[in-house]
């Protein structure tokens, strides 16, 4: 983020506890997408009442090219009398905000690409894991808790299955993070 995230309090006393809960959840929200620009947030409570103050959160986050905004008035089972609860949901709001802006300016994948397919190379009982060789031409571990509906041990060598391969969160690098079994019908030799 280009300045420090902006905390405002209107209408209720400034807490440094609450702010401290308030920078932990933009820290996350950074940690998210480096791509924020500047954040604002207003925490209110413009109606105090009797049995209990209703709190509001808003939220503003620059992004290139557009702003996300998050303002959480409260509903009507009063959950917002807590204040940690009205943060809770409203980041996590913003959270959901962010990844939808991320998924729309960051680019997936289409959905209906062709899934990587692959032939069972080596299976090896005693490590309970195997390896596919796959139709780009790789070679991918995986391990028999990625196979669907616990079918590792229905598998065979030389059986044609799709795959999703996951290059994080492995040392010897890319492994297969689901494994589903397919007919040699639905087999394509060649990467689509």
């Amino acid at each position: 983020m280009e300045t420090p995230a902006e905390v405002t309090f209107k209408d209720i006393d400034h807490s440094d506890a609450i702010e401290a809960r308030v920078r932990e959840r933009v820290d996350k929200l950074e940690a998210m997408s480096p791509e924020i620009i500047r954040c604002q947030v207003w925490v209110r409570a413009p109606h105090r009442r009797h049995k209990g103050t209703e709190y509001i959160i808003d939220i503003s986050l620059q992004m290139p090219g557009s702003t996300l905004h998050i303002d959480r008035h409260p509903g009507d089972d009063h959950a917002h009398t807590d204040i940690y609860v009205a943060i809770r949901d409203a980041f996590n709001a913003m959270e959901r905000q962010l990844r939808r802006w991320q998924d729309q300016h960051k680019g997936r994948p289409e959905i209906h690409a062709a899934p990587l397919q692959g032939r069972i190379a080596v299976l090896d009982g005693y490590t309970n894991s195997g390896q596919i060789s796959t139709t780009d031409g790789r070679l991918v571990y995986f391990h028999r808790n990625s196979v669907v509906r616990n079918g590792y041990d229905d598998l065979n060598e030389g059986d044609t299955v799709e795959l999703s391969v996951d290059a994080k969160d492995a040392d010897e690098g890319p492994h297969a993070s689901i494994v589903r079994p397919i007919t040699k019908i639905r087999f394509v030799d060649k990467p689509g």
